[in-house]
């Protein structure tokens, strides 16, 4: 089950859309669940008290709050990189403010079928890659967490730490080891750090800032490789 929202304020847009949705979900035998607003405020409290989607299609040019800052909220302030943002407007001439908040695709309308198609395609192979789960045992305890949770693992003598946005966990092993059985999203830039790309908010040549504020170094021996991998979005673990 993939949860989608639509939020646009026009009412054809946004039936549309969900008509176009609905008929790719049959062509694909995968189902769905379409939720819409007709205002960034609606989308904001919906997320604010806790509603959860895999896959967003955003209209930029919203009535009060924009689309961008819906977005911007969505990275900035809730820290999820995880729902995939697709923006649509009638223009095409938002790559700068678009790109600061790490959309997953833009579409110009007037849309087709073909243009929802190709982007849900995309989408659902991310959403699926990202609901990979990495199982680990704790005490006693066996858990199953999805890797698209997952900000980075830091080696911590005869432990490795697991951080994710809300909790952190320690098991017993090698980060090398460990690192064999993440998704390629996962990047190796030191002997002591693995991160998910996907949570990096600001590269340079020595570091990373990841979401929540957390700079990492990256060592010297890695710095050309992750250079080349970030780049080009390739695997390096």
């Amino acid at each position: 089950m993939y949860v989608i929202g639509i939020c646009d304020d026009g009412e054809n847009t946004c039936a549309l859309i969900e008509s176009m949705l609905l008929q790719f979900a049959e062509e694909k035998k995968i189902q769905v669940e379409i939720q819409i607003w007709y205002s960034g405020e609606e989308i904001k409290d919906y997320l604010k008290r806790g509603g959860s989607l895999d896959i967003l299609f955003l209209d930029i040019e919203l009535l009060k709050m924009t689309g961008i800052e819906v977005g911007s909220y969505i990275r900035n302030v809730l820290d999820d990189m995880r729902l995939q943002i697709i923006y649509i407007s009638g223009k095409a001439s938002y790559a700068l403010e678009l790109f600061k908040t790490q959309p997953m695709d833009f579409l110009v309308k007037p849309i087709l079928q073909e243009h929802i198609n190709r982007v849900m395609e995309t989408a659902i192979r991310i959403v699926e890659k990202r609901n990979k789960r990495f199982e680990f045992r704790q005490g006693r305890d066996q858990y199953y967490l999805p890797m698209g949770e997952i900000v980075y693992l830091e080696s911590a003598g005869r432990k490795v730490k697991i951080v994710t946005k809300r909790k952190t966990y320690e098991i017993y092993g090698r980060l090398k080891d460990v690192a064999k059985e993440l998704s390629e999203d996962f990047l190796m830039i030191h002997q002591s750090y693995v991160i998910n790309r996907e949570y990096v908010l600001r590269y340079s040549y020595e570091s990373v800032e990841l979401v929540g504020g957390r700079v990492l170094t990256i060592s010297k021996v890695n710095r050309k490789q992750v250079r080349e991998k970030i780049l080009k979005g390739e695997d390096i673990c």
